[in-house]
């Protein structure tokens, strides 16, 4: 078989001579076949890591680090210094080998798991572990779905591994699962459950870091952020790492020197820890994409903690610094490793040799609202779906990107009923959240919970309001999910979703390229996965004709009324019918699944649209 490169950005199949989703990865081929062949020689440790683990060893905790760190290293966008993942290659190498030796039956291992190559063999062995290797298409769809939401997992366990919060049994699966990828017994159907469990081990990853940043940093708190400028020169920090920030902030206290956050730092603003540090003014700029003219007009140093680097311009490109597991070739590196206080002095020196930001936009975001807060308004938010002020809440995570078909987010939140309330979490929300879209009863319609690695409130939130209106079914809820999709962390937010039974996910603007045919038809037939279409032919499904509930008839399918009208399900359920799980079930009318249960049509179209009035 041709091996062909494989896309990072957009998890497409390309000739690496461009991004063909949104034209800013900028990953040469020679450093795209060096991550294929770490995320390779990572899947080897694993395996060896999980043999270890059978004969009842223990793994050091700086071998789960490097497993971790590395797949972190391969995330979108994160790292594209070459050099830098060939050395990360030859040091799992050495720890394969070492802990290798310590192996009962080796030769029963999987052949990444005993490959050990000079660095002349890199090229040669980096052409055929790619991820299109493996010929059948719905197993190497299912192998990279699992391997783009261990990298999503892996994200969240750096993130509390540098707060010194560890889960040995993340650890474990993570190694046991990247171990299976290798294996040519195990079945679709083998990989189908490994994909859920990848999901439900996806919600303790969130929940390990939800912990480590809570308990260090505080429960983030409503807050008005400022998008302006000060007089002073500024450091400006993006990525995912708040202990980056925090050591960053320390050293800045006295210098003149401000801090501003850009893009997926954003957060940090709601945690009360930060709040202590005068220097911290602001957030500057907006979605990761637009760094390369946000940067050059910053004037000052940039930070990046991890993804998402843009291919730097040469207008700043000197004033761009990376650390963990974030590099980019010419731009220079803070070293540190997990527990290492960080020197941030290169930084503020070369801060206080440039010109105060450009101010680019004035005025303030509010943001904040993480699960503690939410359920803290949990009373005045359930009075006002039970008076029907709020009809129904929209889950608008995801990722932003350069691609024209975003605006679809941009225009579908404008789009809105004004009894409806945006549920945000990832830089999608920069396609809104400066939109004046207003407040229901006090109440924010765009409740921004934080970045990606905050995701994990969106679930607790769903959950809280499912015990609180005493349901048996999440998907009885009055959510519907709109979720934007681009990255590997997504992958892991779509599968903790799936496992905890959350259905009718759509996904825009365009469903992920790597799902095979018969892959995505398993999604859409078992949990009801869809794309998006026009905001026009959306809104109306979802919230009915020109954004007002109209009524439910008898003809209409089981499913399509779950869809567009979750709010019926209580009422459907009140009146008898409790199978409404059920794919068969879906797929009748509602005249016909009453006559089924031996119940009064009439009687429950009653109920149901008597429910939708609120």
């Amino acid at each position: 078989m041709e091996h062909k490169m494989f896309c990072y950005q957009c998890q497409e199949t390309a000739g690496c001579t461009g991004c063909t989703q949104s034209g800013v990865c900028g990953k040469k081929p020679d450093v795209a076949a060096m991550q294929d062949l770490l995320v390779y020689v990572t899947k080897g440790l694993s395996a060896v890591t999980t043999a270890f683990r059978k004969q009842g060893g223990e793994i050091p905790a700086e071998i789960n680090h490097l497993i971790t760190l590395n797949l972190f290293t391969t995330i979108t966008n994160a790292n594209f210094d070459k050099e830098d993942i060939v050395s990360r290659v030859h040091e799992t190498l050495d720890a394969k080998r070492a802990l290798l030796a310590k192996v009962h039956n080796a030769d029963v291992l999987p052949k990444a798991a005993v490959w050990d190559g000079a660095e002349s063999d890199f090229a040669a062995k980096a052409a055929t572990v790619g991820v299109l290797s493996t010929e059948n298409e719905d197993i190497r769809s299912l192998r990279e779905l699992i391997t783009y939401g261990l990298k999503g997992l892996s994200a969240y366990s750096k993130h509390a591994n540098a707060l010194l919060q560890e889960d040995g049994e993340v650890n474990a699966f993570l190694q046991r699962a990247l171990a299976a990828t290798l294996d040519d017994s195990l079945s679709a159907d083998d990989l189908i459950a490994l994909t859920l469990e990848t999901g439900k081990y996806g919600v303790s990853g969130m929940a390990l870091l939800d912990r480590a940043n809570t308990q260090t940093y505080g429960n983030p708190e409503i807050t008005k952020v400022s998008i302006g400028v000060g007089k002073n020169p500024g450091i400006l920090v993006s990525g995912h790492d708040l202990r980056d920030l925090e050591m960053l902030l320390e050293q800045t206290q006295g210098t003149g020197v401000d801090v501003y956050t850009h893009s997926e730092m954003l957060p940090a603003h709601y945690y009360p820890t930060f709040k202590k540090y005068p220097n911290f003014v602001g957030n500057y700029g907006n979605a990761w994409w637009k760094q390369t003219e946000e940067f050059a007009s910053f004037n000052g140093p940039i930070v990046m903690t991890t993804n998402c680097i843009v291919p730097p311009k040469d207008s700043y490109k000197d004033r761009l610094y990376t650390t963990g597991a974030a590099g980019y070739p010419g731009c220079n590196h803070i070293a540190g490793g997990i527990g290492e206080e960080k020197d941030f002095s290169k930084v503020i020196a070369h801060a206080k040799r440039c010109a105060a930001p450009v101010e680019i936009e004035t005025g303030e975001i509010v943001g904040g609202f993480a699960h503690n807060q939410v359920l803290a308004l949990a009373d005045k938010i359930v009075e006002a779906v039970k008076s029907g002020a709020i009809k129904k809440f929209v889950v608008m995570a995801g990722c932003d990107g350069r691609a024209k078909g975003r605006s679809y987010y941009t225009d579908f939140a404008k789009a809105l009923p004004k009894d409806a309330v945006i549920l945000t979490a990832g830089c999608a929300k920069y396609k809104y959240n400066k939109l004046n879209l207003g407040d229901i009863g006090g109440i924010p319609r765009v409740l921004d919970a934080g970045q990606c690695n905050d995701s994990y409130s969106l679930a607790v939130i769903a959950m809280k309001l499912q015990e609180v209106f005493g349901l048996d079914d999440i998907n009885d809820l009055p959510i519907v999910y709109n979720i934007a999709w681009y990255e590997q962390k997504a992958v892991i937010v779509l599968l903790a979703l799936l496992y905890l039974g959350v259905k009718n996910i759509h996904l825009g603007p365009t469903l992920p390229a790597f799902l095979s045919p018969n892959v995505a038809k398993i999604l859409v037939d078992s949990f009801g996965i869809a794309g998006i279409g026009s905001v026009e032919d959306d809104i109306e499904l979802f919230f009915g004709k020109n954004g007002e509930t109209s009524s439910v008839t008898g003809d209409m399918l089981m499913g399509d009324i779950l869809r567009q009208y979750p709010e019926a399900a209580p009422a459907l359920m009140e009146c008898g019918m409790h199978c409404l799980g059920c794919p068969s079930a879906q797929a009748e009318s509602l005249a016909d699944a009453c006559m089924v249960h031996g119940l009064d049509a009439e009687h429950v179209l009653a109920a149901v649209n008597e429910k939708l009035k609120g």
